[in-house]
């Protein structure tokens, strides 16, 4: 197996464990969390986009000019989810309250729960949509790079 595709599949397994660990304290805590899937979406883009910022050349993408391009343009659509998704959880929390989710826990536990559930969400959403924001530039200077100079 190529030594790339063994670092990339290594790679996955430690953002795969990573976002298990960063979601226990909520799963166990909050059965009925409504932002499982965009909070699942966050970690992974975030660990895995800046991961690609700063080691695009170890990746499948390095040489591949049409796939850069391509997610270039892919990062568009991806942006406006994920800061709609950060909006509506935003939206949420003023209007409908995080206490709702929490209120079955003990009064003790309580606020600590709630400040890890929002205080992780807004920091892997903030970090997804900042390093969507700056991948494409990067993708770019590969591009140029790659055909101009021949390096990534």
């Amino acid at each position: 197996m190529d030594k790339k595709i063994q670092l990339e599949l290594l790679f996955w397994v430690f953002t795969l464990v990573a976002t298990a660990a960063v979601l226990v304290p909520i799963y166990t805590n909050i059965p009925n969390y409504p932002f499982w899937l965009p909070n699942i979406l966050f970690i992974i883009t975030a660990i895995t986009i800046t991961r690609y910022l700063f080691l695009l050349k170890y990746t499948f993408l390095a040489k591949r000019q049409i796939l850069k391009i391509v997610t270039i343009f892919l990062c568009i659509p991806l942006i406006f989810f994920l800061v709609q998704e950060l909006n509506y959880f935003q939206t949420y929390i003023d209007e409908e309250g995080i206490e709702g989710m929490v209120g079955h826990l003990p009064y003790d536990g309580r606020q600590s729960v709630v400040d890890y559930m929002r205080s992780e969400y807004i920091l892997f959403g903030t970090m997804a949509i900042l390093s969507s924001i700056i991948f494409p530039f990067r993708l770019i200077l590969s591009v140029w790079r790659t055909h101009n100079r021949g390096t990534v």
